[in-house]
Order: C-alpha cells, then structure tokens, then sequence
C-alpha cells in the first residue's frame, strides 16, 4: 500500500469544492456517469481498432445505494485504470496557484469544474469518504483500490476486483441524507443522464400487482441511447418527432405546431431538435423549455446566452460539443463558438418558417394564431430575423384572411390611401365593442385588421418605422372621415361662439373621474348618419399607454388617465335642435390656491329644459364605446323606458 499527497499547492482545494460548488452540488452524478460514459466509450473505440481484445460483454453502467454501509456506488465496464494512470489522472490535479484562483473564482462556482479537470472530484462536495477500485483492459494489469477522505492525503493498494471496469463508491455525508433517498437519485438521473449513449441501470423495474408494487427482475434503464436528434432526419417520421416531443414533456398535452431538426459539423458541431409550441397568449409562455446538451450529456435549461431571447419559447434540444459541460455565463456571452451557434440557430428558424410558408400558406396560416407571439417577440428583438420574418409574418382581417404586410398593403392601397399620400390601415382589437365604427369603415369599402395580441401594437409601431408613408389608425380613434382624409374636412354653419355653448353645457353632465378618465369635447361636422354624439380615442396616447404595460421606461405613459374625444356630430339633426338654445350665467366657485380656498366666478352654460336629452345622447355614446356600466347604465335604461 502506498501513501501520498495528491499533487496541489495547496490544502484548500477541498474546502474550494465543498463550499464554492455548494450551489451545484447535485451535478457530482452527472460528472461521475459522464466518466463512466467516457471510459466505456473508449474501450468501443480501442476494441475497434484491435486494441482491446475479446468479448466486450456486459456495458451498462450501473447505480446503486447501501443505506446501511450509507454509500452511493457508480460501476462500469470500461478501459479502468492502472495505479499509474490512477496517479496521473486523480492523485495530480491540473490546479496550481490556488490563492490566486480563490480570489478570481470565488463568486464564480460554475467556473470551477470544468475548466480545472475537477469533474472526479466534485463527489467530495457530498462525501467524506471516496474509493475507487478499478481493473484496467490492459492484459496483466493489477486492479488498484484508492481513497481519500477529502484531504491532500489518500492511500491507494493493490487489490482484487473480478471484472474490468471502474467502482466509484461514495460515503455520503451526513448533511446529504437525500442522495441515499432512491426517488432522489432516480431524479437525477432523469434530469442528467436522460439520453447517455451508454444504458444507465439503477435497480430493477417496478410494477403495481395486486394493489402493491413489485419489483421485477429485468434491470431498471434510465435512458434512451439513441434519441431522436442523434438519428438522421431520413431516418424520421412525423409521429417519430412528435413521440420524442412527449418524451422530453410528458406533461404537455398539446402537439407542437412545427419542428425543425438540426445537423452542422462546420465551423462548429451541432444537433438537435426544436419544436415550435402552441402560444396564444403570454399565459402560454414557458421559457427554459431548450435543453442543452454536450455530447447527450444534460448541461442545463437556462439557455438565454446560447440563443437569442425570443428562441426562448421553443422547446427541445440543442446538443453542441463545443459548449463545455460547465461554463459560467460571462464565458457563454464572450465565446464565439456560442456567438456562431446563436446565429445559425436564428437563420435556421427563420428559413424554416420561410419554407413552410411557401409549401403551403393555407396551413401555415391555419397555425398563425399559435405561432404569432413567437415571431413577433422575434421580430421586435432581432433585426436579421425580421428582415427574414416579413415575408411570413401575417395580418388578419375581420373576414379571416391572411396576407403579409406587403401583401395586405397591395390589397387596401386603392381605397385606404388619404389625400396626403399615407397609406392608413385600420384595425380593431375588439370587435364587439367597436361594431358601430366597423360598419361605418366597412360602408366606405375600407378593410379592418384584428390586432387582438399582447404584442400587436408594438409590431404595428415598428412596421411605421420601416414604412414611411403608413399608418395604422384604430377605427374607434376618430371619425372614419378624419381617419381616411380624402378631402378637406367639412365646414358646419355655426360660429364658434356657439359651438363653445354647446360643448360647455355638454361638458357639465359628463362623468367626473379626473383621476381614471378624462374627456375632451369637440363639435365636428361628421356624416349626418353617423351617431349624434360619440367617444374617440386619440392613437398616439391610448398606444402609448398599451405599450407601456408590457415595456419597461414607459411607466410615464402608464400612469396617465385614459382620454378620450366626444365628439358632437353638427351635422346631426338632434344637436342641430340643441345649437342656440344654451344660456350662460355667472356662478361662484370655491377653488383652492396655494394651499388656501378662494371664489371665484365663472360661467357656466345650460340648455334649459334639454338635460335628460343630453344625458341621454351622452350615455348612447359611452354605450356604443362599452362604458356605460353599473349605475349609470341602470339609470340610462330607465330613462330610456321614461322617454318611450
């Protein structure tokens, strides 16, 4: 038997491991079975070649627990290890200048392993104790027992072990009685060792017999060695990628709208499959749903640094050798292997996308309304995919017909041009509630779009900013005469004078909500058969406003009362009977200035013997808008049968 050092230049390399890797300590599993992955691959590869002779036999890797003796023991049937190469590869640790690393890694545990070769010894970060015992393929090679209890010191001897191969036993600590638990490490393995190339055994199979489970004798298998995204796409059917899909979520009910299967050897390596989800709305959006890989190994899901935010709502699997199993996300920001990997990804989507549309728009537009947010979110984030995205990214309008922008705009370009040369597309988010302006658009053979999504007024903002001479107007923001200028707006026979009295005696019965809402009454000569009085909205501010809820900086816009135009139709018969007949006095009001109550006069108008009929025609305009609510709606039906 042998004593030693293990080769550091210093003793803190344990304590680095248990407390810097804290965080992280589920992964020593992971690390472990990759080992043993790695070690049993290699003897595939030198029994090919003729280096390894005679049957290779039995390969699984196998996990197991002995609550009793409380260790954890990862075995396989790989090349093993000599006491020499035990010496090179365990005993002398890549790791020099250990205070210098502590200052520079110190808030950076996912940097440790990995970059410094410490995947072995990860599994001091749940042990106290941990052996190796190991039969190496080399013919008359002595099997070889080492352990260390989590200091510099180990001791390592020859011994007798019956088949080739690598145990891993480790004494687990008492401060992680959960990797004793089966349903603990079972999960583990699920989580990181899903799809190993090599079969992962942990116990054996159990099934439900007579009202209670049984254990069966065929072995318990982890993983599936040969998962889709490592297959070619020839070799694939659709059920095939939809089967994988419910592999990797079991719990998703819906089938995915789309996959896209990926396959790069140059400039760097990349697999996988990626799979377009059904989102509506932002209730659908599960981020975190790509799960990358290096070489079938689990790395992680949190995959924002490897593809651009808005790929973020696909799901699948991205398995790339050229990430390393632990890198810290300042290294995945930095690399340009990611870079590349992020930007082919991105061109792949979009072409894919760009193909299905081609290959068949009736079906591409069937699955629009599923698929929208996420080209959208891809749109307003990154400019290459839009140039790509424009040429299927779809409008609806209120008939169900699906047109790009350039298509739509070909469409609607002789009816909705105004008298300065704008294109003006309207649309609506609500149809029932803006049904009157709708047939006044729809009267003037003008199209409506439905833009009912959560990011459909920003994509509306941006198309404005690639096109300069359009405009997209809600139909429910002005009259349909002001919306599609053709002409100089129309003049009414009353001065000003009287239309002043008419809009102030209005304004004395509407609503008073200075806080929430907030109304601006004007008199415009619109059509005679439009309604007598109703409610706009002005584009810019109600859009704002919309913009602000889902973005960040324009709080500002949030926080303003909603403001809307009553507008007064001159042209109207019902406010032509109301024009001349208002009378003004002087009223004393208290107000307060700088602190302090003072009167003062003013003036105020009124249509004597005309209130019911103004709160009436004002209450048809708030209803036609959906605001007449609660009482003042109760109020407005009774004073409808009154008037009957």
């Amino acid at each position: 038997m042998s004593k030693g050092n293990i080769g550091v230049t210093s003793d803190n390399i344990f304590p680095v491991i248990k407390k810097f890797l804290y965080s992280d300590h589920e992964i020593f599993l992971r690390e472990l079975i990759s080992n043993a992955v790695d070690a049993t691959q290699k003897l595939k590869t030198l029994s090919s070649v003729g280096e390894a002779k005679g049957d290779l036999g039995d390969l699984r890797v196998r996990v197991s627990i002995d609550k009793d003796k409380k260790t954890l023991t990862v075995s396989d049937h790989g090349i093993g290890m000599t006491a020499e190469e035990v010496d090179k590869y365990i005993n002398q640790i890549a790791f020099s200048g250990a205070e210098e690393f502590l200052n520079q890694y110190k808030d950076k545990a996912e940097a440790i392993i990995g970059h410094f070769g410490l995947g072995f010894y990860s599994a001091f970060m749940v042990s106290k104790k941990v052996e190796i015992f190991s039969q190496s393929y080399k013919e008359d090679a002595k099997a070889v027992h080492w352990s260390c209890e989590g200091t510099p010191e180990y001791t390592m001897e020859d011994t007798i072990k019956a088949e080739r191969g690598t145990d891993i036993v480790l004494h687990i600590d008492d401060e992680f009685p959960q990797y004793l638990e089966n349903a603990t490490i079972e999960g583990l393995l699920r989580k990181y060792c899903k799809f190993l190339p090599v079969e992962i055994a942990f116990g054996k199979k159990k099934e439900w017999k007579d009202g209670k489970e049984v254990e069966l004798d065929e072995e318990n298998i982890i993983n599936d060695i040969n998962p889709a995204w490592t297959r070619k796409p020839s070799e694939l059917k659709d059920e095939d990628y939809d089967k994988f899909y419910h592999e990797l979520y079991p719990m998703q009910m819906d089938e995915p709208l789309f996959h896209i299967h990926l396959n790069v050897d140059y400039p760097f390596h990349l697999t996988g499959i990626l799979y377009f989800p059904k989102i509506k709305s932002n209730l659908d959006v599960h981020r975190n749903k790509i799960q990358l890989y290096c070489n079938q190994v689990y790395v992680t899901d949190e995959v924002e640094n490897i593809v651009p935010e808005y790929l973020t709502l696909l799901h699948g699997v991205i398995d790339s050798p050229d990430i390393p199993l632990n890198v810290s996300r300042s290294y995945l920001q930095s690399d340009n292997n990611v870079k590349k990997i992020s930007g082919y990804i991105t061109k792949k989507v979009a072409d894919k996308l760009a193909e299905l549309y081609k290959a068949d728009k009736d079906e591409f537009a069937k699955k629009w309304d599923d698929n929208k947010m996420f080209i959208q979110f891809g749109m307003l984030t990154d400019e290459k995919f839009y140039e790509k995205a424009t040429g299927f990214a779809l409008y609806k309008n209120l008939d169900g017909q699906y047109a790009t922008l350039d298509e739509y705009m070909d469409k609607v370009r002789e009816n909705q041009v105004d008298k300065d040369g704008n294109m003006i597309i309207l649309y609506t988010n609500d149809p029932d509630a803006h049904y009157t302006f709708i047939e006044r658009a729809k009267a003037k053979g003008y199209d409506v779009l439905l833009q009912d999504g959560e990011l459909d007024v920003h994509c509306m903002s941006q198309a404005e900013q690639k096109h300069e001479k359009l405009r997209f107007v809600r139909v429910d923001s002005d009259t349909i005469e002001n919306l599609i200028k053709k002409e100089d707006a129309a003049k009414d026979e009353y001065t000003d004078e009287q239309k002043e009295g008419l809009r102030k005696a209005f304004e004395a019965l509407l609503p008073t909500d200075a806080d929430k809402l907030k109304y601006n009454v004007t008199c415009e000569a619109a059509a005679a058969d439009a309604l007598p009085v109703f409610l706009t909205q002005n584009e810019f501010m109600r859009r704002m406003k919309e913009m602000a809820a889902h973005q960040q900086g324009m709080s500002f816009y949030g926080q303003m009362p909603d403001s809307y135009n009553l507008v007064l139709n001159t042209s109207h018969p019902l406010i032509q009977e109301l024009v001349g007949k208002e009378t003004a006095e002087e009223v004393q009001e208290e107000v307060e200035k700088d602190g302090k109550k003072e009167t003062v006069v003013k003036t105020a108008y009124k249509l004597e013997g005309e209130d019911e009929r103004m709160k009436q025609l004002i209450d048809i305009a708030l209803l036609a808008s959906g605001q007449l609510k609660g009482e003042a709606l109760a109020k407005f039906v009774n004073r409808s049968v009154e008037m009957l």
